[in-house]
């Protein structure tokens, strides 16, 4: 793809699987409209790469890195308390985050979508659904006047009805259903394929079908 002057340069923060999957959304973005001239990914682990396929290469640490004019990072973090971490201390030194939502994405014109947020394919989100900085929505659907939020990660296939409120830090695995109305407290995790008939205190750990607490 051909370069222009328009184009910001992205950084992917975090070469896991999810990072390189977001390097095709990224570019699925590009392809209707040319928007990020994508440098590589920044990680701690510099052989996270080592004997994977990829288009592009680690150019530096989390750590070590010092933000650039017209440079922007893409957060590929899926574990809520890791993710908060880390964008923490890079905006802390002035890093500045994209948001990137793929083509394929249907958003109501009456969602909110906050700083830094990820939405991958086929993903849905409804009149008046509220989502909050660096929340990640992957292939997931949110229904009308439902809230997510700050930091929390929707697993593929995951269905959140109608009003539901999803609070800050809470991961929820993929194939869960919540129903209408439920909320889900800070931290709280949701394990794959739980159907959520009921609020959840935060911090705890469900599991299930209905999803019920469980220790680890």
């Amino acid at each position: 793809m051909e370069i222009t002057k328009n184009m910001k340069d992205l950084i992917i923060v975090g070469a896991s699987g999810f990072g390189r999957e977001l390097v095709q959304w990224v570019e699925d973005v590009n392809e209707k409209c040319p928007e990020w001239n994508i440098l590589g990914f920044l990680d701690d682990n510099p052989n996270a790469l080592l004997g994977i396929k990829c288009d592009y290469k680690i150019i530096g640490s989390i750590k070590d890195y010092q933000p650039k004019d017209n440079e922007y990072l893409a957060c590929a973090l899926a574990f809520p308390n890791v993710k908060k971490q880390i964008v923490t201390t890079l905006k802390e030194k002035g890093s500045k985050f994209a948001t990137i939502i793929h083509p394929t994405a249907l958003i109501n014109k009456y969602a909110e979508i906050g700083e830094g947020v990820i939405v991958t394919p086929r993903s849905n989100i409804n009149a008046n659904a509220k989502v909050g900085n660096f929340a990640s929505i992957l292939g997931s659907g949110i229904g009308h006047d439902a809230v997510i939020g700050n930091f929390s990660t929707l697993s593929g296939r995951c269905s959140i009805n109608g009003h539901v409120q999803i609070g800050e830090k809470v991961y929820v695995a993929c194939g869960v259903s919540i129903a209408p109305s439920k909320k889900i407290g800070d931290g709280a995790t949701i394990g794959i394929g739980s159907v959520v008939i009921s609020n959840i205190k935060p911090g705890v750990t469900v599991f299930g079908n209905p999803a019920k607490k469980i220790d680890l």
